[in-house]
């Protein structure tokens, strides 16, 4: 996950430290597709419990296909009955 600008929280009046955004980093592709086998999906701003909670689940996630990024959010709510908080 990469950092938030304070100025960015100031100017959403976020207490900083609440909300994150980042990237989801992806391995074990086609390496004649994808550079390294590798690839990532940004991320947009979510609520700091929000990232800890998809963060945590993904670690255990595996698919024999890439999905995408919305797919990932579909079943990380159907599986866990939560709704990611965006900001």
């Amino acid at each position: 996950m990469g950092p938030i600008n304070e100025y960015w929280y100031q100017e959403k009046n976020l207490k900083v430290g609440t909300v994150a955004a980042g990237r989801i980093d992806i391995y074990g592709l086609d390496e004649s597709k994808y550079h390294g086998g590798m690839s990532e999906y940004s991320l947009p701003p979510m609520t700091r419990e929000s990232w800890e909670r998809f963060s945590d689940w993904l670690e255990e996630f595996e698919t024999e296909e890439l999905w995408s990024v919305h797919a990932l959010f579909d079943e990380f709510e159907s599986q866990t009955l939560y709704s990611i908080e965006w900001v």
